[in-house]
């Protein structure tokens, strides 16, 4: 972060100040952290790195919660996943229980299939298509 420590915190773009916030975060070395789309704003390199940050931290005993959207993402680095729908508990468990093509289809409307992943246990999702919309 000492890139930053010259500028003001409101002068720093979206991604920037998200990486201010989440390093005030982890420089607390919280034995619990709870993440609401920790990545939003950043730049897809900027993601997998803080991702590999956050599951670092996991292995040596850090807890951590975070809500993601990105499904490939949370199936990458998430040992847990829970899916929720219209703030209704769908699914619980490890990746490749929890994400299926059926799941995609009533949670999401869309049309996907599990693609090749170097981990069984770690799905790569797919997307097809929405499906038709019944309105």
């Amino acid at each position: 972060m000492t890139a930053f420590a010259d500028r003001r915190f409101s002068t720093l773009f979206g991604g920037e100040q998200q990486r201010v916030h989440l390093a005030r975060a982890l420089a607390q070395e919280p034995r619990l952290l709870l993440l609401d789309e920790p990545t939003s704003h950043l730049d897809i390199r900027a993601q997998l790195q803080l991702l590999s940050l956050l599951r670092r931290k996991a292995e040596t005993g850090t807890t951590i919660v975070l809500a993601l959207h990105d499904l490939n993402l949370a199936s990458r680095y998430c040992d847990h996943l829970v899916v929720l729908a219209n703030g209704h508990f769908i699914a619980e468990g490890p990746p490749h229980i929890v994400l299926t093509s059926a799941l995609m289809l009533s949670v999401y409307g869309v049309h996907a299939h599990l693609g090749d992943s170097k981990d069984p246990l770690r799905p790569l999702i797919v997307f097809d298509d929405a499906a038709p919309n019944p309105d």
